[in-house]
């Protein structure tokens, strides 16, 4: 079998229920109906429709079920508990088969693409194949907008940010298409909110064990009817879902931060008192502030990715170069603020390290403490320190989220 939707038949493969949650999408059952049954064709499959949906759609997949080459049967909720993450975590607790996966109902997601899913499943070695944008061959020119693209970006550099021992592994960590074996997570330890159900999968439900995640390129399309469920309250509840997956990590950066940020401004106002000039002070208190956060970061945020993480001297060289280099550009900033605006020094210090704290945490979480790649079979031999920060960073710039 190839890519292009081609029949799974001599594939050896499980049944498998593709789970579609859906909100107001009438007008795409019968076209994803179709489709997915002739991509699944020779495959023990159903399709399983979550609906949250006031327009009938319920209706409309009772009546393009009764025809279909597979089964089809759909759950019509009356209140949408969770959102569409809530929707796939009841379909992954009704479906018929072990096996699940998860697409949307607008079709931007190709139905095409699901014989190479299973076909990578089959080979083994994974828990999740997702479907994913930004490996070889995928597409994400269905994002639309700039704005959308942009805002995605921003969100999966911090998602992957604040999990990157779950993620390191992962290009498209909030895809909605993607297959999971059901059998290798946990449902009880979900607490779905929102659209992102992959990101909740990867950090809850394999607690217990870590998750193999493989992917698959993906062509997303643009949506053919209806209307985009990606809202400015989508945005709030992702990121208030996200704090609650991940808040400990960023809160404990966050606390240790403002502490620096105490520690330096008490350093230079002690040294402004004593005469000394504010640019002075300002350099010793970030130098100050530089290594005790590093030592503190070390001990009480980045504890556990240590041992996947380069060596120590490694860390500090990567954490204080990077610090340094931002604590050059920022002085010099607040130094313009001073002379500029005619504001205390110490203002301008507070308000300049505010800017800096998210710059610093993603830097120490994807670069600083990124998992060394260990030389397998399937791997080339560990990179260089250098040429993993350089892929990191080249990565992350490029490579935006699905919202």
């Amino acid at each position: 079998m190839t890519a292009g939707g081609e029949q799974v038949s001599a594939i050896a493969v499980p049944p498998v229920t593709v789970i579609v949650p859906t909100f107001n999408e009438r007008d795409n059952v019968a076209e994803l109906v179709a489709r997915t049954s002739a991509a699944l064709a020779g495959v023990t499959a159903e399709i399983l429709f979550v609906d949250d949906s006031g327009d009938g759609t319920i209706d409309e997949i009772a009546r393009v079920g009764a025809s279909a080459t597979i089964p089809v049967r759909g759950i019509h909720r009356d209140h949408n508990a969770g959102g569409l993450s809530g929707a796939v975590a009841l379909g992954l607790a009704e479906a018929a088969h072990d096996v699940c996966i998860v697409m949307d109902g607008d079709l931007q997601h190709p139905p095409e693409l699901l014989p190479d899913m299973l076909r990578r499943y089959a080979e083994g070695g994974a828990d999740i194949v997702a479907a994913s944008r930004y490996i070889g061959g995928g597409d994400s020119a269905g994002l639309g907008t700039a704005v959308r693209y942009g805002v995605s970006k921003a969100a999966t550099v911090v998602t992957k940010a604040m999990f990157l021992r779950r993620l390191w592994r992962s290009t498209d960590p909030m895809s909605g298409f993607f297959l999971v074996d059901r059998t290798r997570i946990d449902l009880d330890e979900l607490h779905p909110q929102g659209f992102k159900i992959l990101l909740e999968i990867l950090v809850r439900g394999g607690e217990r064990r870590e998750l193999r995640i493989a992917e698959v390129p993906m062509e997303f399309d643009r949506r053919r009817h209806g209307d985009s469920k990606a809202s400015l309250r989508q945005g709030v509840t992702f990121l208030a879902h996200l704090a609650r997956l991940r808040f400990g990590k960023m809160g404990r950066f966050a606390l240790i931060g403002g502490i620096g940020a105490l520690a330096n401004i008490g350093i230079m106002w002690a040294l402004t008192h004593l005469g000394v000039d504010y640019l002075l002070a300002a350099i010793v208190g970030a130098a100050v502030t530089i290594v005790g956060n590093f030592v503190l970061q070390e001990l009480f945020v980045f504890r556990d990715d240590r041992e996947d993480a380069s060596r120590l001297w490694v860390r500090f060289a990567a954490s204080v170069s990077f610090n340094s280099a931002e604590a050059a550009l920022r002085i010099p900033l607040m130094a313009l603020m001073v002379e500029t605006w005619h504001i205390s020094s110490v203002i301008a210090t507070a308000i300049s390290l505010v800017v800096a704290f998210l710059a610093r945490f993603l830097f120490h979480a994807l670069v600083v403490y990124a998992p060394r790649r260990r030389a397998d079979a399937d791997e080339p031999p560990t990179d260089t320190a250098a040429l993993r920060i350089m892929r990191a960073i080249d990565a992350e710039a490029m490579r935006p989220g699905e919202l």
